[in-house]
């Protein structure tokens, strides 16, 4: 997707805190932390991958549902690769 690449530092960095989120919930876990530490850690950790997943929903919808200029066949080719992730997701 060429049109991500104008914000690939940004997300890659949010990425990366999610990755240092999973690693600090894999250390507490091994480190036997109190349980009710972790869930909120987990919760955390969900969420951000909750907002990056809808940020990526948007940039999707922006680009290759509702841009100006796509002829009904790319516009429908974007739509069901949404409600196919949306579907998968959503399980």
């Amino acid at each position: 997707m060429a049109h991500l690449q104008k914000k690939k530092a940004q997300l890659v960095a949010r990425i990366r805190r999610i990755a240092g989120q999973m690693a600090a919930i894999e250390k507490a876990i091994e480190q036997d932390a109190d349980c009710s530490a972790i869930l909120q850690q987990v919760a955390g950790a969900r969420g951000a991958l909750n907002g990056l997943m809808g940020e990526l929903i948007e940039d999707h919808v922006r680009e290759h549902v509702a841009r100006p200029g796509l002829d009904a066949a790319a516009r429908a080719a974007g739509a069901e690769e949404l409600i196919a992730v949306v579907r998968r997701y959503a399980k």
